[in-house]
């Protein structure tokens, strides 16, 4: 089989579901470039992102929008976002497309839906997991989340990628050994039971693609639930979901029926270079949150893989579009960029859209970032085909800034999970009523 970049693959068949993943060693690295392609949904080359949703839906940026200016890739959807009531809407909705996951959001078909329990950065909920259940944080509170629950959320919504139940860090990032040898316990124990829940009655696939969470948990702790996924639930596993993506150094050499497993990075990084370097460590899909929360800022990218020559580094890693600077700039967000924003519109526009407090601005930033994102990662596939990309790794982090402006505007309104769970937290979306009677008051006195 032969990728987009033209490597030759060899091409390895999942048995727990109609997955295929080929993959091929990158001589001098751990890297490698891959494809993973499932039913009906566009393949997906690899090392990729997936971006994360709000609801099923990509922040800002309408399921049509998507399907004429972003690129069909994966997307990382929470069933936190919709199980706020005991019987969840979501799965009474009709199915019209395919499933009812794509059906309820309007996501193109192309792109591959990958679902877990929890977003991508949680929020810290008031007690932790118990012994049969985790909880979640929904729209309207916390509730818990049973194992057959989610099995039944699965059967119902049908996502291309399932990643199940995991005992996750709660409060602590450094629990006593009794807690950490629980929640891998937990988590083996909750993983037999979704795999046996989601069986198939007759000899086909599974419908959805299993991956296989692996806790940010040392790895002197998870040795035997990794044994576990190698030698007695291989066969029903369709990748792994890394919550650690350090743990790699241990599996890739230990455990080599993993090996050929694709590499889902649940542990989100914070800018390109974190990006970097968890494909130098044997990522092949990242989940990205920040592309949403640098678009949130009013910020668009500017980086590039590989870095340019240049003399003025170090460079930013994007723009502030808030700035007064941009108020007369009729040049592109980034010059070279081929999206439906730069290629349509300027700065002085974009500034005056974020200004006027307009949606469209933030909705052309989140297509403009998951372009110079696709560009990103192309740069680095091309990278690890010619041998580059170690070198290429180090003039990045010559010529780039460690981490990405910050944005001089007032965000858009905070959605529910960008709250804390904290008491006496302030209030993120000021108030968009005043009090008239006191402002007259007020100023009547100030005027005496």
């Amino acid at each position: 089989m032969t990728s987009a970049e033209g490597s030759h693959m060899e091409g390895v068949e999942m048995n727990g579901a109609r997955t295929l993943f080929t993959s091929t060693a990158v001589e001098g690295a751990v890297a490698r470039l891959g494809r993973l392609a499932l039913p009906g949904r566009a393949a997906i080359d690899t090392p990729n992102y997936t971006s994360v949703a709000s609801r099923g839906t990509l922040p800002h940026v309408t399921p049509d929008n998507m399907s004429k200016y972003v690129s069909p890739g994966p997307m990382y959807i929470a069933l936190e976002d919709f199980v706020e009531k005991k019987q969840p809407p979501i799965y009474k909705f009709p199915v019209t497309r395919e499933n009812r996951l794509h059906s309820f959001t309007g996501l193109p078909l192309e792109s591959t839906t990958i679902l877990a329990a929890r977003r991508s950065q949680t929020v810290t909920t008031p007690t932790g997991n118990t012994a049969k259940s985790v909880t979640l944080f929904t729209s309207t509170g916390f509730r818990s989340l049973t194992v057959p629950e989610y099995v039944e959320a699965t059967k119902q919504l049908k996502p291309d990628i399932i990643v199940p139940l995991a005992d996750l860090l709660h409060i602590s990032t450094a629990p006593p050994t009794k807690k950490l040898v629980r929640m891998v316990d937990r988590t083996e124990e909750w993983l037999d039971q979704f795999l046996e829940g989601t069986e198939p009655e007759t000899d086909g696939a599974r419908s959805s693609s299993v991956f296989a969470p692996v806790l940010a948990v040392e790895y002197p702790f998870q040795w035997s639930y990794l044994a576990h996924l190698a030698e007695e639930v291989r066969e029903s596993l369709s990748g792994l979901a890394i919550y650690d993506t350090k743990l790699l150094a241990d599996i890739i050499p230990n455990y080599a029926p993993l090996r050929e497993l694709p590499r889902l990075s649940l542990d989100p990084p914070k800018t390109p270079q974190d990006v970097l370097k968890q494909i130098a460590l044997g990522v092949d899909v990242c989940v990205l949150p920040f592309i949403n929360t640098v678009s949130d800022s009013g910020v668009a990218f500017t980086f590039t893989f590989p870095a340019p020559d240049t003399l003025s580094a170090p460079l930013p890693l994007g723009v502030d579009m808030w700035s007064e600077e941009h108020a007369t700039a009729l040049e592109p967000l980034s010059h070279g960029c081929q999206c439906y924003t730069c290629t349509t519109h300027h700065r002085a526009y974009l500034r005056h859209l974020l200004n006027a407090k307009e949606m469209l601005g933030w909705s052309l930033l989140q297509i403009h970032n998951h372009h110079m994102m696709d560009r990103f990662f192309h740069g680095i596939r091309a990278s690890l085909q010619n041998g580059t990309f170690v070198s290429a790794v180090q003039k990045f982090a010559t010529i780039y800034e460690t981490e990405f402006p910050i944005g001089t505007g007032e965000r858009p309104r905070a959605r529910g999970y960008h709250f804390k769970s904290e008491h006496g937290q302030e209030k993120i979306n000021k108030s968009t009523w005043i009090d008239l009677d006191a402002a007259l008051a007020a100023q009547t006195e100030t005027e005496a």
